[in-house]
């Protein structure tokens, strides 16, 4: 790095020749991103709250890059190519007006367009000074000694699963584009619970750490721990109340204060939910179950059951009630089979219900046969039988809408923060489910909150005997007895 002014002074005069001040969280801004350049730090991640001007001084960070080291190559990758092209185009501005950067710019015009541009510099080199692309553009063959990553993460990116997954799978290719030794700076707010920019890994997405783990970090919220805006000048007390007030929680909370939320208001709030990470556990006498040192006194479960790739899953969702009324969602299957088994698909879910009713002493299963559950009955009684496993098998019919069906069972027993979940769920579908759930939105992803919903719906079963050891159960009813009758058998 040659004999330059500081990014703090490249900020304030052209702020002067704007008729501007600079703010104190602009100062902020500059100071961290100054000094992680300096000090080699390659991974950087920028939050700072809605309107703040983050992208305004990243751009100016980017312009005041090139007049340090004009061979350096800079990419922006934004949501899409309108928002990419709004930074290259201000970088471009800043560069011809700066009173430090006018020798920059280059005499061809062909080399000075809006979606890129090459400044005066030393190196032939291939690819632009400065290149604008969206999330889903084609990188392959470019080359860049910086990638800013301006707000790739937006609704329209991370509101499904899939989308989320797509937008991971894409930001993962760019280290095939940096140069080595080169730096990635993402800037940008959160816009879900399982947001790019967590600071711990989300369980339920199948991650083990953090997208960004290693990345340095700057966190800017309007508000301090103490309530003080950042910017007083701009956001005052008031301006904050009302703004919360038009926002919403969520929205303000997601991107003002940057806390990981959904920004869409939704009716089933996984932070109402109770984890746990205990076993099941039976008293000495093989009488009783405990759960987390509750009595369990009852256990339903609810088998949605599918097949042949069709739009729905097929889940098994198994639910205990304690003495004291609270519900404990043990387990939760999202059932597979696998195509190369000598044994047919209904057999092979049949197999996996029988083993799982048996493993969590489940004492009776209610099986929905809508559609394609008719023919299910016969055979799961035959694999319980056949695996001994002492659970009743029941039929049921759902007649009434799927959305009235899971706002009614998760309801009240999440406003009273009765349901508790175990730790096994969080790796699972379902708390995606719940976080994306939308009543009467068609698309929906419920298979798991369906039969969470089956199993809380059923009065509690329990069975009279355990027709095949003899034993007493858990449920407290005591053995076989047989009687003489006048029947022949």
């Amino acid at each position: 790095m040659n004999d330059t002014v500081s990014f703090k002074i490249f900020l304030s005069l052209w702020n002067k020749v704007q008729g501007q001040v600079t703010p104190g969280v602009h100062f902020c801004m500059a100071d961290w991103l100054e000094g992680s350049w300096r000090t080699g730090q390659r991974r950087l991640l920028l939050q700072a709250f809605r309107s703040s001007g983050k992208s305004t001084i990243t751009g100016l960070f980017a312009a005041w890059l090139l007049y340090t080291n004009p061979d350096l190559r800079i990419i922006v990758l934004a949501a899409d190519m309108i928002l990419a092209r709004k930074m290259v185009r201000n970088v471009k501005r800043i560069l011809e007006r700066h009173p430090l950067t006018p020798h920059l710019k280059p005499e061809q015009v062909d080399q000075w367009g809006a979606d890129r541009f090459t400044v005066k510099r030393r190196l032939e080199l291939r690819d632009p000074s400065m290149l604008a692309r969206g999330m889903a553009a084609n990188m392959t063959g470019s080359r860049a000694d910086v990638i800013i990553c301006d707000d790739v993460e937006v609704p329209n990116t991370c509101d499904t699963a899939d989308k989320r997954r797509d937008l991971r799978e894409r930001l993962g290719e760019i280290d095939f584009v940096l140069m080595q030794g080169g730096s990635i700076l993402y800037i940008g707010t959160p816009h879900s619970w399982y947001t790019i920019y967590a600071d711990v890994a989300r369980k339920e997405t199948g991650e083990d750490k953090p997208f960004l783990e290693g990345f340095r970090r700057l966190m800017l919220p309007v508000l301090d721990v103490g309530g003080v805006s950042a910017w007083p000048e701009r956001f005052t007390p008031d301006d904050i109340a009302r703004m919360k007030q038009a926002t919403g929680p969520n929205r303000f909370a997601s991107q003002m204060m940057l806390q990981p939320v959904n920004i869409a208001e939704g009716r089933l709030d996984p932070a109402a939910l109770r984890f746990y990470d205990g076993a099941v556990h039976k008293s000495a006498e093989m009488r009783t179950l405990y759960l987390e040192g509750r009595q369990i006194v009852s256990c339903s479960a609810w088998w949605d059951p599918s097949f042949g790739g069709q739009g729905d899953g097929s889940v098994l969702a198994i639910i205990y009630a304690d003495n004291e009324g609270n519900y404990w969602l043990h387990h939760i299957s999202y059932i597979k089979t696998d195509p190369h088994s000598t044994d047919d698909e209904a057999t092979q879910q049949c197999k996996k219900i029988a083993m799982l009713a048996q493993e969590y002493h489940v004492p009776s299963l209610t099986l929905e046969i809508n559609g394609i559950g008719k023919f299910l009955p016969a055979i799961l009684r035959r694999e319980m039988a056949g695996a001994r496993v002492p659970c009743v098998v029941r039929e049921i019919t759902s007649t009434r809408p799927k959305d009235i069906r899971i706002l009614e069972a998760f309801d009240a027993v999440l406003a009273a923060r009765a349901l508790y979940a175990h730790d096994s769920v969080r790796r699972t579908p379902f708390i995606a489910e719940m976080q994306e759930w939308r009543p009467g939105r068609s698309g929906n992803r419920d298979d798991g909150l369906d039969a969470v919903a089956g199993a809380l719906s059923l009065e509690p079963v329990r069975l009279r005997h355990d027709r095949f050891t003899g034993r007493q159960n858990w449920t407290g009813v005591h053995s076989l007895h047989t009687a003489k009758t006048d029947f022949e058998v």
